[in-house]
């Protein structure tokens, strides 16, 4: 019988979970799903100095909010050390780890001479066979693994191929410290061990960590789990991913308005394709996910493809749905509070309303709140230049002109504003663009919204013949046609 697959995500809590960390997990949750396995979370705080409550607490809500479920409570590496040492010193006594007593001093001398000489392998496994009654008096030793010393440590990458080391070039690595502490490649092998995981997903980086771990799995005759190195994200220029690429923790993301439901699918085609899908929901994702199919090559992130990606999941999100999302959304800023309160001021009917038209034209929810900015103004609407340049004299007498005919709308609907502004226009003989662009600047402040006649729908009838009448009121006589 098959072995259930099981992934797991393993960030360290120095920082927030970053778009990199966030494409990995989302890698390691979509092959779990796929297969019908698991999905662990491990929290590597062994760092006691870097790690902090915030960052666990920002990497956990990272995670659910982009709706990666992990299975089971997160295991904490800190609270295992005490199983790190078990291991270690099972190993010492299987005469497969030694203790070394080399002083700093020594170590630094190898390690220059090591530089000299052109070599990898730092350290000269001097303690190797020595009996540790020749210990000077008073040093606290580190335990090393006894690596072997010829031959290859290879794996068979899922996504790298056959990667090999070469014994030789590889030193008997710490894997316990003199105060007792676990090292990070020690740790993570135990860990992955009693956690039950068959398929290790990591970025590339991790790559050389690969050939020490290997070591450690063998040495405890321990299954070596599948390991699949993923590329690295690349800006779109090609280089390192930076923070001027979007190199920005989840949260920023979240902050910038982004769905979840987006930015996963926009992570997904990031160094993984299904043929020429772009837009795929997630649950064709997991059925569609296998690890096989990840490039070699790094990905690149492209901060106009994510808009793009995005604007297709709020041109196709309910309008209620929508709502409750921007509801939250602007419940998480001083700023956005004040925003909400307006808008529930003027009644979110009038929000429902708009966001037909509002829609098309957003690709984040900053966007949408952005372009529902007219919706919440208070009269008299202070108006942007454009707007400004549009209502000259001869705009403002037109409206107060047209103002009489829309007053007599009483379904007031944008079909049936469109048809007086027209019957209007063919009447005065004017073009109908000539009379929209002021009603626009009128309604909105601005020069540039969703269709007038969806504005006015949406504000409603006494607002809308309201604020034509604001900009109207200083109108000069209108001469000519």
């Amino acid at each position: 019988m098959q072995q259930p697959v099981v992934t797991r995500f393993a960030p360290s809590p120095t920082g927030f979970l970053h778009i990199g960390g966030a494409r990995t997990a989302l890698f390691n949750w979509l092959y779990a799903r796929h297969t019908g396995g698991k999905f662990l979370l491990r929290i590597e705080d062994t760092d006691r100095e870097r790690s902090t409550e915030a960052a666990i607490a920002a990497i956990l809500d990272g995670l659910a909010w982009l709706g990666l479920q992990w299975d089971g409570d997160p295991l904490f590496q800190f609270a295992r050390a005490a199983r790190h040492r078990e291991v270690a010193h099972a190993l010492l006594a299987a005469g497969k780890a030694y203790y070394c007593y080399a002083s700093p001093q020594e170590l630094s001398d190898m390690r220059e001479a090591a530089r000299r000489e052109g070599r990898s392998k730092l350290y000269d496994g001097r303690w190797r066979d020595r009996d540790p009654k020749d210990a000077p008096a008073g040093v606290r030793p580190v335990i090393r693994l006894k690596a072997p010393l010829e031959g290859e440590t290879v794996i068979e990458d899922r996504v790298q191929g056959r990667v090999v080391w070469q014994n030789a070039d590889l030193d008997d690595m710490i894997i316990l410290r003199s105060d007792g502490t676990p090292v990070y490649n020690h740790a993570v092998v135990v860990d992955d061990h009693d956690m039950g995981i068959t398929h290790v997903i990591r970025g590339v980086d991790h790559l050389t960590n690969a050939a020490r771990q290997v070591q450690i799995y063998r040495a405890m005759t321990w299954q070596v789990p599948v390991m699949a190195h993923i590329p690295l994200i690349h800006g779109s220029d090609g280089a390192k991913l930076s923070k001027r690429h979007g190199a920005l923790g989840i949260e920023a993301y979240r902050d910038m308005g982004y769905l979840p439901e987006g930015l996963r699918n926009y992570l997904s085609r990031l160094g993984w394709s299904h043929g020429d899908a772009e837009i795929f929901s997630t649950e064709q994702a997991v059925a569609w996910f296998d690890i096989d199919d990840v490039n070699k090559a790094p990905a690149r992130l492209d901060m106009a493809k994510l808009a793009d990606v995005n604007s297709h999941y709020i041109r196709q999100a309910d309008d209620a749905a929508l709502i409750a999302r921007l509801k939250q959304f602007m419940a998480g800023s001083d700023d956005g509070a004040r925003l909400s309160g307006r808008f529930e001021a003027v009644g979110w009917g009038r929000l429902a309303a708009a966001l037909p038209s509002l829609k098309p034209r957003a690709k984040t929810l900053r966007d949408l709140i952005d372009g529902a900015a007219f919706l919440i103004q208070q009269r008299p609407l202070a108006l942007d230049d454009k707007a400004q340049k549009l209502l000259n004299d001869e705009a403002r007498a037109l409206l107060a002109k047209v103002e009489p005919e829309l007053a007599k709308v009483m379904d007031w609907h944008e079909k049936a504003l469109e048809a007086a502004v027209k019957a209007f226009a063919e009447g005065s003989g004017h073009k109908l663009g000539h009379i929209a662009q002021p009603l626009r600047a009128a309604l909105t402040g601005r020069a540039v919204s969703p269709p007038v006649f969806d504005v006015m729908a949406a504000l409603g009838r006494a607002e809308s013949l309201a604020r034509i009448a604001d900009q109207a009121a200083s109108a000069p006589p209108l001469t000519g046609r």
